[in-house]
């Protein structure tokens, strides 16, 4: 079989004589192909540059012929141009061609005008596939800042699915917006179809995709827990209604940020009903805290442990979960290949730091929220939604929020975080895991505080009790002896968001009274 490819730029007339002979012996040898290329006049040279030097060819004529060796690999091997390809017909094949020059230049141009035609219709499909259309909300943020350079790297959705990026936020945040919009442009991401900004609530999530929740600040005064509770409400409840009424029919919600995650989460449930099953919580900002930590601990590097577990409360009342955690690549005196790993709980003989320093560590990050940045959100946010379209590591456990249908004894109805996997464009909770029961005790205090977020989110309780705990007993052995390798991180759910100037005086005068923690909203 001899295979030949014709390339040329799309006006050449040698290039349309050279085409006719190839056509000619395609049609009448049953063992002759030929492959054709044609280059628009203005990328001619670049591309037959390009071309060379990846062969190793030296040829700067249009046009090229080489020959394809199908039965032993390797690069192509060069013939030359129109005089040396009509050579090689007429020595092999006792074929050549008569045609005049005003037929050459005639053919050559009807070569342009079909070539031109294909470009057009090509840019015309790629039209109709739009672009995947993904919404940030309180756009303005520094995570979103963070984010938008992992969404446009072609990492998250793929090298060759391109995304249109909707920045959405209130009429204030107008210029940062229009910044924050000119600085995606210049990325000159090649994934990156187009930028817009949205400060009209009506016309929020249209034909949305992917939703991408973040924190959202406010300027309103807030004098209690409650208060700041209840002011999650309204604003849910306006997202839930547009993207009820604007979003694609595959919506995908993801609402990550370093407060109330959980809560907001089931809000929007509650109000995007015909949605509830596409919208997740991001636990992955934790879980990285915790593996930080724990690599810290053992000099090693956070992604080498892996199978970490959230349970509970994103942003506040949450148990890390080492039971199932290995580490991987660990230098000691036992070494394996890539894929052996180790225990973690077996090589950290300290058993007083994990039950109390690892403990209280984890306890101040969420509850004052302080290294859960921008870089941190949208880093974890990104490979959630990374994992969502193209599945998470075969076999490796991820945490992720989701409304409890009562797996592991969860009362059904709570955004809990728990183990997962992601195939298939989808989540699995990972029910099969063998040795995770949770004791009631531990439970009620990790659902607690959920239920009554809720509750009081809804206006159906007044007062909120946080659920308290008794650290000299935790560190005393209350924790069941099966239970000992649960670690627990208390952060409340005070962890929380930006406060501005005017609502610290108020929050921190009334929280301070009855709980020593202040709440800002």
């Amino acid at each position: 079989m001899a295979k030949f490819v014709l390339a040329g730029r799309a006006d050449c007339p040698y290039y349309a004589k050279a085409e006719l002979v190839a056509d000619y012996l395609q049609k009448n040898l049953p063992d002759f192909r030929i492959h054709k290329i044609t280059q628009h006049p203005h990328v001619w040279e670049e591309w037959l540059k390009a071309l060379c030097e990846k062969n190793k060819w030296s040829h700067k004529n249009s046009p090229i012929i080489w020959r394809e060796l199908l039965d032993r690999g390797g690069k192509g091997l060069l013939l030359g141009g129109y005089n040396e390809f009509l050579e090689y017909a007429q020595l092999y094949y006792g074929v050549t061609s008569s045609m005049t020059t005003e037929l050459m230049t005639m053919v050559a141009q009807e070569n342009l005008g079909t070539h031109i035609e294909k470009e057009l219709e090509e840019e015309s499909q790629k039209g109709l596939i739009g672009p995947l259309q993904v919404w940030i909300t309180s756009a303005s943020s520094l995570a979103c800042y963070n984010l938008i350079p992992i969404l446009t790297s072609g990492e998250v959705f793929g090298k060759h699915t391109e995304i249109s990026i909707n920045l959405f936020d209130h009429k204030q945040a107008e210029e940062d917006l229009k910044i924050l919009m000119r600085e995606a442009q210049d990325l000159a991401s090649p994934i990156l179809r187009s930028v817009s900004i949205c400060t009209r609530a009506e016309e929020a999530f249209c034909q949305a995709q992917v939703i991408i929740v973040l924190d959202h600040s406010t300027d309103r005064e807030v004098y209690s827990l409650e208060d700041c509770i209840r002011s999650r409400a309204p604003l849910c409840q306006l997202y839930g209604s547009l993207i009820e009424k604007n979003a694609h029919d595959s919506v995908r919600i993801i609402v990550g940020g370093k407060s109330f995650v959980n809560l907001k989460t089931a809000l929007l449930m509650r109000y995007a009903p015909n949605f509830s099953r596409n919208i997740i919580a991001v636990a992955l900002g934790v879980e990285g805290q915790a593996k930080a930590t724990l690599a810290r601990k053992l000099k090693t590097t956070p992604s080498c442990i892996k199978d970490v577990i959230i349970w509970g409360n994103i942003s506040g009342n949450n148990y890390v979960d080492l039971r199932k955690a290995k580490i991987y690549r660990y230098e000691s005196a036992v070494w394996g290949p890539p894929d052996y790993s180790r225990p973690v709980l077996s090589l950290i003989f300290d058993s007083e730091w994990v039950n109390r320093d690892f403990v209280i560590t984890l306890k101040n990050l969420t509850a004052t929220g302080r290294q859960f940045g921008g870089i941190l959100a949208a880093h974890s946010i990104a490979t959630t939604l990374k994992y969502w379209f193209h599945g998470s590591p075969p076999g490796e456990i991820v945490s992720l929020g989701v409304l409890s249908e009562g797996q592991f004894g969860i009362p059904e109805g709570i955004v809990f975080s728990m183990p997962v996997k992601f195939e298939n464009g989808t989540w699995v909770v990972l029910t099969d895991l063998k040795d995770i029961e949770i004791s009631e005790q531990i439970m009620t205090r990790m659902t607690s505080d959920l239920i009554q977020e809720k509750l009081v989110a809804l206006g159906e309780l007044i007062n909120f009790q946080p659920y308290q705990s008794d650290y000299k007993d935790l560190f005393a052995g209350l924790i069941p002896v099966e239970e000992k390798d649960l670690v627990m991180s208390d952060g409340d759910f005070l962890d929380l968001i930006p406060q501005t100037s005017s609502e610290k005086s108020h929050s921190q005068e009334h929280t301070n009274d009855s709980e020593g923690k202040s709440v800002e909203e």
